[in-house]
Order: structure tokens, then sequence, then C-alpha cells
């Protein structure tokens, strides 16, 4: 079965928190707010409440180009069904930008054995029909009672100002069994001209309050769209983009979190060519060179070139670049496949098969939607960067990593591309903005575009930039000749202007400072300025910059907490403590007591206790749950205890104990509420979406206190022998710095920050934080640090709590080879429990490391009245 990676699981937890909260609170805009005031990953967005549909979450998934947004869609089903909608069958309307797609979509949820099918089949035990939006008719009252129904289509299909004459709001005769079942007072439902409820598919629709799954959301901002989505009276809308407008932003995948999960291919290795020729040459050198080096790979690559050629009018169109290739880089016919409007040549290929011969593909917009060949590795434009509006696609295609394995081979981590452009610079501009189109962040698109050499004479392949002896020209393109006059600071001909075809090129040779560059910008016409002043410091920053120990490849290992089990060294976690100590359900009492769980009659609400807060939940007979009728004799003890504990186990709950241990549980829990005269069976098969909560919650309570006794016993009581050992040990080169959360931004430079002054995060000037990195960075002692972010989870440094992890705010490597932790608090929660804890897993890391770490719990003040300048002196001393 296909398994998600460590970030397709994080968003769908982080949409699941938010649905289970909207469910009970019954405010999709709170809960929106919750989330993003609880997670320091939020967006920073305010929650828009979309037209007609204040009690609709409606929320957007970021995943960057490469991310598996599909197969999350498929996810989000069982996850909304269960947090959310309480449905055992939704119905499902799964909304797709075009046909193309909406044919590919189709095609692999038919698929019993694809990944998408598979996980909705295991969410809901095969109970599944796939429909296209063009087959609807066949959708059965049995369907939708029994089965998950998942329909696809597009929007343009249900997009319509008018609805007379469209198919899927026409009244037709094949649906009336349906309409046996919706009561003509259902309201909203739309009518004909003599006030009879139409049987038409969107009024069924509008009766059971799909989940809408919208693919490539971005496209379907208009009020138009809007109207059709408030028109089919959706239960819950969860939209899936790499590039949001306005969407409810719920949580964001980083494509550095892609890389580090080995998804994709980065950085990019950007060259830029002064023609398509030169560009076409080093693309196909570039190319065999590759070739040669997959060899020595495990598994079967061959690397493709991807190029993108003009179109008919211009000069390097696809016939002529296929010409080129033939003639002047002998390259065989074979080799080469053409994939146009008009020229298919790649359908019904199989890429991956060894004896296909095909190596160049050209193309001229984009490639067949939905494409996917990780075997792409080199993207060459034979059009301008500027004008190349396609090439966001394209760079998709060379980013997915053959196999989601990150090779042995470094050179086959990396995707190569090759554009025309006079300079560096301003190609890496504009390549940097058709990034952020895909998903990243400023600094991480930067980042993540590496300059290589250009073509000429006697070139190789060692990347341009900061080892460089030279400082290569900053050279741009401006419409206007601009008046040197005014270039006051730079010395004679060290900026040049030429005429071009296309207005002026200035070329800027030698260091250029921030005054002069701001200089330079003013010559330039206003409505250029900001572009050029952006192309300005990525030269700075590529070429000028002297690079971050990060950047430099320098180590910046870390111990962490070991635990000797039987001779062997094993990594110190929550589940090694709970295994250590041992952990069985049958030790904790099996039923609800107090207020756990109860049920207000009169009142039609449920009264029970999730994630530490109790929580008054009503329902109505009017909900989708309730409107088909559970019948008492349909259900009975056993098949609710069964079902409880198939929903349990899909939560993550129950694959530590045996099946009979958890069903007896569960039976005794159950009969705790029958007994107690609250509730008679029906009333807990009602509330069944309730009790997988309460059960959820009950059991995690239980597993939280077994794993403090064994924390306690294991850690701190010296119940195993413990190390801080480079054994298990967490490097800072080896990971991203997490691109989540507000960049620093002060005055005051930090000058040993590891990952360097400009990618700080979480660090607001002159707050309290900020004086401890000040303290950090002028510590002469100090080689380099790091502001130590929670929000990598795993590409952070973190210690074990009794709880689960904790991360120390700061950490330092010195210059004799120490490792310093520092953890920061306010002197109003110095003496919390949680403060505590945290200083004796700090110190113990400290006393287990001989030496080889010191750790410190900073505050405002200490007991001796020191601020956090000289309490960090005073360790580091």
């Amino acid at each position: 079965m296909f398994q998600l990676k460590s970030y397709q699981l994080d968003t769908l937890s982080a949409l699941e928190d938010y649905l289970e909260d909207s469910r009970l609170s019954g405010d999709p805009k709170k809960a929106f707010e919750n989330f993003v005031a609880d997670n320091p990953t939020d967006t920073g967005q305010q929650y828009r409440i979309r037209q007609g549909m204040d009690g609709v979450p409606y929320v957007c998934l970021r995943l960057p180009t490469g991310g598996g947004k599909t197969v999350l869609a498929s996810h989000t089903i069982e996850v909304a069904a269960r947090a959310y909608l309480e449905e055992e069958f939704p119905v499902v309307l799964w909304l797709v930008p075009t046909n193309t797609i909406r044919e590919q979509t189709l095609e692999a949820l038919k698929q019993n054995d694809h990944p998408y099918r598979e996980a909705i089949d295991n969410a809901f035990d095969g109970q599944v029909s796939v429909f296209d939006i063009a087959e609807v008719t066949r959708i059965r009252p049995k369907d939708i009672e029994s089965r998950v129904c998942v329909i696809v289509g597009t929007l343009q299909t249900l997009r319509v100002k008018n609805t007379d004459g469209r198919r899927i709001y026409a009244h037709n005769e094949n649906f009336e069994p349906h309409f046996t079942q919706i009561p003509d007072s259902t309201p909203g439902l739309e009518k004909d001209d003599e006030e009879n409820v139409k049987f038409s598919f969107v009024n069924i629709l509008h009766y059971h309050r799909p989940l809408i799954i919208m693919d490539e959301a971005h496209k379907a901002r208009s009020r138009l769209s809007a109207e059709v989505v408030e028109r089919i009276n959706p239960a819950c809308v969860v939209e899936f983009t790499a590039t949001p407008t306005m969407g409810n932003v719920l949580y964001r995948v980083s494509p550095t979190e892609l890389k580090a999960e080995e998804m994709v291919k980065l950085p990019f290795m950007l060259t830029e060519h002064k023609n398509w020729r030169n560009a076409i040459n080093r693309a196909v050198t570039e190319r065999r060179s590759l070739e040669k080096t997959a060899s020595g790979d495990a598994d079967y690559i061959r690397p493709i070139a991807l190029i993108q050629a003009e179109p008919q009018g211009r000069e390097a169109t696809v016939d002529v670049i296929k010409q080129h290739l033939i003639e002047n880089e002998n390259v065989t016919e074979a080799a080469i496949a053409i994939a146009t409007g008009s020229q298919r040549e790649l359908d019904g290929i199989d890429l991956f098969d060894k004896r296909c011969p095909i190596k160049y593909i050209i193309t001229i917009e984009a490639l067949k939607e939905g494409w996917d060949c990780p075997f792409a590795y080199v993207f060459c434009s034979a059009q301008t960067v500027r004008s190349a509006v396609d090439i966001e696609q394209l760079l998709g295609r060379v980013m997915r990593m053959p196999y989601a394995k990150r090779r042995e081979i470094d050179e086959l981590n990396k995707a190569y591309a090759h554009v025309i452009s006079p300079g560096f610079a301003e190609a890496a501009e504009e390549m940097h903005d058709k990034l952020m189109n895909m998903g990243f962040e400023d600094d991480e698109a930067l980042d993540n575009i590496i300059p290589t050499q250009g073509t000429f004479e006697g070139f190789d392949d060692t990347p341009l930039g900061r080892a460089a002896q030279e400082t290569p020209p900053l050279i741009f393109q401006v419409t206007e000749k601009p008046d040197l006059s005014k270039v006051r600071t730079f010395e004679d001909e060290k900026v040049q202007v030429e005429r071009t075809d296309d207005g002026y090129q200035m070329k800027v040779t030698g260091h250029i400072s921030e005054d002069q560059a701001e200089e330079l910008v003013k010559i330039i016409p206003e409505p250029e300025q900001d572009k050029i002043r952006k192309t300005i410091k990525i030269h700075r920053d590529k070429f000028q910059r002297r690079p971050t120990p990060f950047e430099a490849g320098v180590p910046f290992a870390v111990p962490l907490l070991g635990v000797l089990v039987e001779g062997d060294l094993e990594l110190a976690s929550p589940d090694l403590c709970l295994e250590l100590h041992g952990w069985d359900l049958n030790d904790y009492p099996a039923r609800f007591e107090g207020n756990e769980f109860v049920y207000d009659d009169d009142a039609q609400t449920f009264e029970f206790d999730i994630k530490g807060n109790k929580v008054v939940y009503s329902h109505s007979d009017d909900t989708p749950i309730f409107r088909r009728g559970y019948i008492s004799d349909k259900w009975d003890e056993p098949r609710l205890v069964r079902w409880l504990d198939r929903e349990l186990h899909k939560m993550g709950k129950g694959a530590e104990f045996r099946q009979e241990v958890m069903m007896e549980f569960i039976r005794k829990c159950i009969h705790s509420l029958l007994n107690s005269g609250e509730f008679d069976l029906l009333a807990l098969v009602r509330a069944k979406f309730l009790l997988v909560k309460a059960l959820f919650e009950k059991i995690g309570r239980y597993r939280k206190q077994a794993y403090e006794k064994g924390f306690q016993a294991t850690l701190l009581e010296g119940g195993a022998p413990v190390e801080a050992s480079f054994d298990f040990s967490f490097d800072f080169k080896n990971n991203v710095y997490p691109s989540a959360g507000e960049a620093y931004r002060g005055a005051y430079t930090f000058k040993k920050h590891y990952y360097g002054n400009e990618r700080i995060r979480d660090l607001k000037n002159n707050s309290e934080e900020f004086r401890c990195a000040q303290a950090i960075d002028t510590a002469k002692q100090v080689k380099h640090w790091v502001r130590n972010l929670p929000w990598g989870k795993e590409a952070s440094f973190r210690l074990p709590t009794s709880t689960d992890y904790f991360y120390p705010d700061f950490v330092a490597e010195l210059v004799d080879g120490r490792l310093f932790a520092l953890e920061y608090k306010g002197k109003h929660i110095k003496d919390t429990a949680d403060t505590l804890e945290k200083e004796n897993i700090g110190k113990l890391w400290e006393e287990k490391s001989q030496g080889k770490c010191i750790f410190l719990l900073g505050l405002d003040k200490d007991d001796m009245g020191r601020d956090i300048h000289a309490q960090v002196k005073n360790k580091l001393a």
C-alpha cells in the first residue's frame, strides 16, 4: 500500500484538527482562527466567509508542484467524513480544472489498485463507487445510502448563470427514485415554472450536501464559480493548489519539505545563454553527461531534456530545433519526440521502458496536462524567459525525483535549466517569479537557484557564484536609455549601455554597494524599478554576499539523547520509553466516568471531553446523518463495538493492542453508558462518531499517563543508562532551515547565524528572544548558532519530554567544539511544571554528554539579578 510522507500526514492532521473544531464549535471561522493561533506555521490569513456559506468550512491546503495533491485529496474524504460530516458514506463532488485532468483522475479512481482508489477503499471497506459527471443518471438511491459516491467533473460543467437546458440542472425522470426520499419542502431546491421541484442532479447534490474537493482551486475564483458552489449547498469544501490567490490557506507545505522527503530534485542549476543554439548545445551536453552519471545509479534512469520551442513565425520553431538537434548535435531522430497540440508523439509511449529511445521532448506551450515522467532532468527554453508563460509547468516536470527517492549520486538530485537572457541575475529574477508561482516562498526560491557557467570555450561544470574568482557583470534590459550622468559613485566604464532590439542593455562590472544599487534603480523608468531592484538584489546575493556556514557545507551536528537497551544504544523517544516501561490497556478502567460522555435527551445534546476541553454538542434530525433513518434493529451492540473498533484503528488507536483486548475495552465502555440509564442503544448509534472521538481521547489520556511513568522511570530516575551521543545526532547541515513564520527584519545584523541573517525566522526585533540571540551572537566563544524552530519537527534539534518533545530556542556550536543549547523563559513562567521539566531534561543532556554539551535555562533576570547577556557569558565561561 502507498505510504504517505510525513508532510502529507501533517497536512491531513491539520485538516482533521480544523474540521473537528469546526464541527464541535459550529463556527468554521472561529475554528480557523483558533488553528492559525495555535500553530506556528500559520499563514497569517484572515478567514474569508464564502458567498452564502457562513457555516461551511471552506479551506485551502497549499502544496507545491510535485507534492501529491491528488493522493491527499483521496485521503481527505475519510478525514472529512470522520471529523466533520459524520457520515459513513459521504457524497463527494470532485472538481478539476479541465477535461484532460478529469479523464486522468477518473481513470485513476476507477482502478482498484491505484493509490488514489486504494486510499478511499481502505477507508470505507471497498464500499465505493466512482462516477463521471456525465453518467450521474446511473447513481441509485441505494448507492448514496450504502456507498461512498465520488462524482468527478469540471467546474465549467456547473458554471452557468442560466441553468435552463444544462443537463445536470435539468429535470430528468431517471432521478425520480431519489426524490421519493427528498421532501419537497427542503429549502433551496430549484423548481420549475409551476413551482414543482425539479428532478435534477444539482437538486440531489443540494439535498445530500456533498463534500467538495477542488483541485487547482486558484482557477475557480470568479463570482460565478462562487455562485455555483453555493447552489450545490456543500457541507464542506477543501481546496488544493500550489498558488492560492484568495483561499483560506489552512496549511502550507514548503518545497524544501518535499526535498527533505526526497520527492523533488532541488536546487535548479541555472545557466543563461545569449541565443537558443548555445542553450540547446549546453542542454544536450548536460543531458549526455547526466546519462553517463546515471549509469552508476542503482535504478534505471534515462535523463530526458524538455525543450521549449518558439511558436510558428519565430526563429526557433519545433521543426528548426529538431533539425538542429539531428544535424548539429548528433541526436538520432528516434531519440526525439514532439509534443504539441497537433503532434502528439508521446501518446501511447512508455517513457519508463528501458527500450524506449526518447531522450529529447520538444514542446511549445506545455505538455499534456497531468504528464509525469521523473526522468525529465534538463529544461531548455528557446523562448526568452520573459515571454515564456508556460515555463512554470515545464519546470514542474523536471522537479520530480525518480522513484521518489534521493539518488546516491548528487548530480542526479538536482534539476537543470538553460534559458536565454543577457545575464544570470535577470534570468534568475524571472525564474524566481516562476518558482514563487509554483509554491516557493521568496527566500526559498532564491536559495534553490544556483548559477552555473554559461557556454564559452573551455567551460567546465563548476557552479559559479561565491566560489568564483571574479564577480560576473550584472546585465539587465530596460526599455529607455538611462542617463549615466546621474550615476556618480561608479568608476569610469563600470557602467555601460548598449542599444538592443528590445531597448537598452545595461552592464555593470565589479562590486555593487547598496547605495550604488539604489543609484542605478533611480535612472530606470519608474514602472521598471521594482523589477530591476530585485534583479540587482539577486545579483548581489549570489555573487557578493559571503557564503553562510550552511551554504559552505560546514557541519553542525548536535548529539541527541540515547538509551542503552540490552547493550545497544537506541534513540530516546516517547515510544521507546513507553515500550521499556510497558503499557497495557487492561490496566486502566474500561468505563466512562464523570462527565466524560453525557447525553441530555430533552436538549438533544451530548457533553464530552475532547483535547482537555468539555464540549457540548447538539444534533438535529434534519442533519444528513439522521435523515436516512437509523433503525434500531439494524444495529446491535456487537455491531456497534465492531464499528467503533474499526474506526479507532483508522485513527491510529488499536494497532498496539490485540484486537480482542481493544474490543473488550470498547464493549465495557459501551456497557458503562448503557447501564448509566442516560442512553439507549439507538442514542449511542446516533452518536457513534462522537463516541469514537471520546474513546480516542480516553485511550490517548491513558497512553499519556503510561508514557509519563515510562519517561520518568527511564530517563529521570535512572531506569536505563542514558547518553548524549553523536550516534544519534541532528545535523543542521543536512536540513534546510524551515521557511514558515515571519522572517527577521530588524536593523541589527547577526553575524554568526548558521543560515545567515536574512534567513532567521520567528525573531522579532527588540523582543526578549532577540536579546538572547544578541547575547549568543556577540559571545566570543560562539562559532555559529541557529534559532531552533519547532516548526520543522524532525528538521530541528529536539529533546524528549513527558508529553512529547521540546525544542530549545537556540543552539550554538562553540569555537572549542562544544554544543550549547539555550531555552528562554519569561519570569512569569520560570517556575511552571513545563519549564522545570525542560530544565531537567536539558541538564540531563548536558550531564550525559561527557563535557560535549552545555545547557542554559535563560531568564530575563536570574536569582543573582544577572540579565541574559551575563547569564550567557557566565555559562560559556
